[in-house]
């Protein structure tokens, strides 16, 4: 189950349910304006720069109250709440996010930031160059998780947080997370990686090799400048069918489809759509295509093949040196795009610096996405987490002090 699909909506959560956060509104930061551009890491730099953005919740007097939430590759702002009174579904995480929920919004301002080279709002390939007055296309600069987290810096700066109390977020999503608190150790107090690495092994960048080159090979790419004619469709959802079966556990495929026939009753030994499972992954490329760019899907894949804290710092144990946050670490038992082993690497590299560190192994048979679908365990882990650091937080400024 992805975001595409991800119906399940807690009870109470409808538009104007007590656990909605009701009707919200997507916000824009515009940074980085020319001559004063973002210096980037491939050495480019861009500008200027837009965020998009939303919040929930009130940050308090003493802004010690805020949690940044982290977006996966296909994600957007859109974390919680109603555009309008139409929309068929709410935010990604919903379930997760809102009064009385894990991350409760009557206690804590919940911000969720889209990220550069993105197609949601934020400045990315399909936006307009300034210089050129057409999309950037191919001309975009190439981005990295740390471009990503650096352009929020800006954000924070702007919505006045110093320190975040928390932030999480899942697959690369957790890949922001751990570049905030390695690069930014000051300003995060704890953090909460989900499903996620320090860095993608060989199986995972080919997966995403193959759906780029899906893409690219797709005749209507065009290098890239498809804008205004027409678009890589068909190249596109072959690359989302290949990444779709990456999130999605045997077990549920199993269970979901098994090997029955999708509308007819017997096999009828030609090259349509037969089973139930082919069905429903052209479904997902076809949907995935209406609501998301190709070039952006480009960039964003490679940013994440390009993420590797321990080539940066030498060792993932030297990464973790400086990092002040305390740590829920939380991995997906049946998750073999983002394997147990991988969250387990993270722990030990924090404790061997002393870094307060809990881990919690999701038992679940949905696979990499079973942090989008309800899970008391999850649920529960978060929540627990949250209250304690708050609390530990609070008391240290109380006393002159700073914690974790």
């Amino acid at each position: 189950m992805s975001i595409d699909d991800a119906a399940a909506i807690s009870e109470g959560s409808r538009l104007g349910g007590a656990r909605s956060v009701g009707l919200v509104e997507t916000q824009f930061l515009t940074f980085a304006e020319p001559p004063e551009r973002m210096e980037l890491e491939c050495g480019s730099k861009l500008g200027p720069i837009t965020l998009a953005y939303e919040t929930y919740g009130r940050l308090t007097p003493e802004r010690d109250n805020a949690v940044l939430i982290l977006h996966a590759l296909s994600g957007d702002a859109h974390a919680a709440g109603w555009h309008s009174a139409d929309d068929k579904k709410p935010g990604w995480w919903d379930l997760y996010i809102g009064p009385g929920k894990a991350i409760d919004t009557t206690r804590y301002f919940v911000v969720c930031s889209n990220i550069i080279g993105g197609c949601k709002g934020s400045t990315g390939p399909s936006s307009i160059d300034p210089a050129t007055g057409k999309p950037y296309g191919l001309s975009f600069p190439m981005v990295t998780v740390g471009d990503m987290v650096r352009a929020q810096r800006r954000l924070a700066d702007r919505l006045g947080i110093e320190r975040w109390l928390s932030m999480t977020g899942g697959s690369m999503g957790g890949f922001q997370v751990l570049e905030w608190a390695v690069r930014y150790p000051d300003r995060v107090a704890s953090a909460i990686p989900v499903a996620t690495s320090a860095r993608l092994g060989a199986q995972a960048i080919a997966f995403d090799e193959v759906g780029r080159q899906a893409i690219l090979t797709d005749p209507n790419w065009g290098g890239g400048d498809y804008y205004g004619g027409p678009a890589p469709t068909a190249g596109f959802a072959l690359a989302r069918m290949i990444a779709h079966i990456t999130y999605l556990s045997d077990e549920q495929m199993h269970a979901k489809f098994g090997r029955r026939l999708q509308d007819r009753d017997r096999l009828a030994y030609d090259f349509r759509t037969e089973f139930q499972v082919e069905s429903y992954l052209k479904y997902q490329g076809d949907a995935f295509v209406r609501r998301f760019d190709a070039n952006s899907y480009l960039y964003l894949s490679k940013a994440t093949d390009y993420f590797d804290l321990s080539e940066r710092y030498g060792s993932l144990v030297q990464a973790f040196e400086k990092v002040e946050a305390e740590f829920l670490v939380v991995s997906i038992s049946s998750d073999w795009l983002f394997p147990t082993a991988e969250s387990k690497c993270i722990v030990q590299a924090a404790k061997a610096n002393g870094v307060p560190t809990t881990f919690v192994e999701l038992q679940s048979p949905y696979g990499h996405d079973a942090f989008f679908l309800p899970n008391e365990q999850l649920s529960a882990a978060i929540a627990g987490f949250l209250e304690n650091v708050e609390r530990r937080v609070r008391k240290a400024a109380a006393g002159g002090g700073r914690s974790p």
